[in-house]
């Protein structure tokens, strides 16, 4: 606290109010730098190095450390903090670790699991010259219509705070006064605060009406845990409490977060959420700095940002008092980081990405994700020697099998290219069966030359994210003749195995009902071989893992939301 005293008294307002600001790459060069002192750069969910979202590690490097280089040189010399969404796994890089996402770690119910999947995050960030990511997501899905379903862990709050802590600490480690983070961790941010996951009709962005008791109880239990554990950023959500969003919301975000749970570290904000509350515009705002939000994230709109908010200051319209306190707690998140020292560790290393003892930790939580919902006659696993047809419009689908928030924002274009350490889980289970002594095809119209034993049909949602993912109920939508797809099999004597990929439970009777086997696989990501470990016996007739995964959310027994009819209960 001292040497930021220090270095904060010789700091003009200028240098003061670019802390404050967080600019895309997109929409800023590092010499821009040199005129606006901006204390923070992110990657947003559809932005590349150099224009280019499948750049790799090596050029990721070279892109932070051009702005890092810039910013220690201009105005108070004091580095940027580069930010990204690695929300399962490093997730804008070709090549990195994809885990699955949040709802597939949720069935796992494995607490030391999401240490581990923080470290490979870390260490793999870290690799990349990044040194902040915006996760954990901390929401509590209450209504699964809501697009970003994917991203919570779980229905049960307790669940959710054990996770907070434990990733928190994989991510960071421990906190230490006076000593900064090692070389392979990074800050974490614990979001959205609050209750994102509890708006009205599971609109995103939208409306949480409920008590201040219930807020509490179900949606603030992560940040709680995340607080304790040192988490050293908190996003604002575009949610609204009670009809007051978030990103200006003075009780929440000074009284209750920084106040009654004590939180010291920055508050930052979520794309230009600043820009929907009364009386702002993305480029002039001082009601969401004046509320306690502490770094303003105005991707496109920086240096309109900038300007209006220095206006404000000279006025007083924003306190000098408010400034230095979001300062500190932004240069506290520098200091932590080891970014004020004299001689700043560095980050950068693309040896640390995508290593084989990251990848089987991937292919770990892949496979204890795996939640078996029906397995007739014991056709799991598939016995060694079977001649098995792999079949459906997912069997061979890098982007079906990652979702949203992989390489790209929505993921639609995720390919098993951008991931070669990968496989995807039909290509996986094909590997598995051969290396059974079996038989093994691929085909997504499920022709085969010769009959097969048994059928893997590999199905589900389309990739998605954010808004684009809500939907008006809970009926699965095919969209390539599934359910046709499997009657023709039947009709043939032919077992099928249906491998469910999807952001949240979904209410499919007829598929469920027509399928010997049916597997939701969730959002596996990268690693397919996981779901071959369980599927697939090995030649002494045994899986290398047994099924484990139990449901994060209840299985609706109709396509009606929130759930009040489960087909299946929460574990």
């Amino acid at each position: 606290e001292g040497r930021i005293t220090t270095l904060m008294q010789r700091m003009t307002l200028r240098q003061k109010l670019g802390q404050l600001i967080q600019a895309d790459i997109t929409a800023i060069k590092p010499a821009d730098l040199k005129r606006y002192p901006l204390g923070s750069i992110l990657a947003g969910g559809n932005g590349g190095p150099y224009g280019n979202e499948r750049a790799d590690t090596a050029t990721w490097v070279r892109l932070v450390g051009e702005f890092r280089a810039v910013s220690r040189r201009s105005g108070a010399g004091i580095p940027i903090l580069f930010g990204v969404d690695a929300v399962h796994g490093h997730s804008n890089l070709p090549g990195a670790t994809i885990f699955p996402h949040n709802i597939g770690l949720g069935a796992a119910h494995d607490p030391e699991l999401i240490q581990r999947i923080g470290a490979v995050t870390a260490a793999e960030l870290s690799g990349s010259g990044i040194d902040w990511t915006f996760a954990p997501t901390l929401a509590v899905p209450q209504d699964l219509r809501w697009g970003r379903s994917y991203e919570g862990y779980s229905a049960q709050p307790s669940l959710i705070a054990a996770y907070a802590r434990a990733l928190t600490l994989g991510l960071q480690g421990p906190i230490t006064a006076g000593t900064p983070l090692p070389a392979n961790k990074v800050a974490a941010t614990a979001k959205h605060f609050v209750a994102d996951g509890g708006t009205e009709g599971g609109k995103d962005q939208g409306d949480a009406r409920m008590s201040e008791a219930e807020l509490v109880a179900v949606h603030a239990a992560g940040y709680a845990l995340a607080v304790e554990t040192g988490v050293l950023a908190v996003m604002a959500s575009f949610s609204s409490w009670n009809g007051v969003k978030a990103h200006g919301n003075r009780y929440l975000l000074t009284d209750v977060l920084k106040g009654r749970m004590g939180f010291d570290g920055l508050v930052v904000g979520d794309w230009n959420g600043h820009g929907q509350l009364p009386g702002c515009t993305p480029t002039d705002c001082a009601l969401t700095i004046n509320a306690g939000l502490d770094l303003v994230m105005a991707p496109d709109s920086w240096k309109g940002m900038f300007d209006s908010t220095l206006r404000h200051a000279r006025r007083g319209t924003i306190p000098i008092t408010r400034i230095d306190d979001a300062v500190r707690r932004v240069l506290r998140v520098k200091a932590q980081l080891g970014l004020l020292d004299p001689a700043p560790m560095e980050r950068g290393d693309p040896a640390r990405v995508g290593t084989p003892d990251h990848l089987a930790v991937a292919r770990e939580a892949v496979a204890k994700s795996l939640v078996l919902l029906k397995n007739n006659d014991g056709v799991l696993p598939i016995r060694p020697g079977a001649r098995v047809l792999i079949t459906g419009p997912g069997a061979d689908d890098m982007a079906m099998q990652s979702g949203g928030w992989t390489v790209t924002w929505q993921g639609t274009d995720t390919t098993a290219a951008d991931f070669p350490k990968g496989q995807t889980v039909g290509r996986a289970i094909a590997a598995a069966v051969r290396d059974a002594g079996g038989e093994a095809v691929i085909a997504a119209d499920g022709a085969a030359a010769a009959k097969p034993d048994v059928a893997i049909v590999v199905f589900g949602e389309q990739p998605y994210a954010e808004f684009q993912g809500d939907v008006p109920d809970l009926a699965f939508r095919p969209l390539a003749g599934e359910a046709e797809l499997i009657a023709r099999l039947k009709a043939q004597g032919i077992k099928a195995i249906s491998v469910f990929l999807s952001g949240r439970p979904l209410f499919v009777p007829k598929l469920i009902n027509a399928s010997d086997a049916f597997v939701a696989a969730w959002l596996p990501g990268s690693q397919g071989q996981g779901v071959a470990d369980v599927l697939v016996a090995r030649r002494d007739g045994t899986p290398a893992r047994d099924f484990t995964g139990r449901l994060p959310f209840a299985w609706p027994a109709d396509a009606r939301s929130p759930i009040t009819a489960p087909l299946w209960p929460v574990g």
